[in-house]
């Protein structure tokens, strides 16, 4: 099994079910399974990599509080996608060396 490959299609499958939560949820829905989740897969991600990669050092774990005004739960979804969507580009151009 080609772990970087699976890694790729676990965080596309992330944030589209983020967002299809986002678009129902109305504010009524929980940041912190996908902020959990999001730092399993970075771990995992993390050992594709050796220690002197830079890049993949520049990921951080994101915080799995769970805020309860719907503005801020937006910005904290935003704010996983982008990471989600840096990952994802970082794990795509590394196909060879990872």
């Amino acid at each position: 099994m080609d772990t970087r490959l699976s890694l790729i299609t676990m965080l596309k499958q992330l944030r589209d079910d983020m967002l299809v939560i986002q678009q129902q949820g109305a504010g009524y829905y929980s940041c912190t399974p996908f902020a959990r989740r999001y730092n399993k897969l970075l771990a995992q991600g993390r050992a594709l990599f050796t220690a002197g990669d830079g890049l993949i050092g520049t990921f951080e774990n994101v915080d799995e509080a769970d805020p309860k005004d719907p503005a801020d739960k937006m910005k904290v979804v935003q704010g996983i996608r982008v990471e989600i969507s840096q990952l994802l580009a970082l794990l795509e151009s590394t196909g060879a060396r990872a």
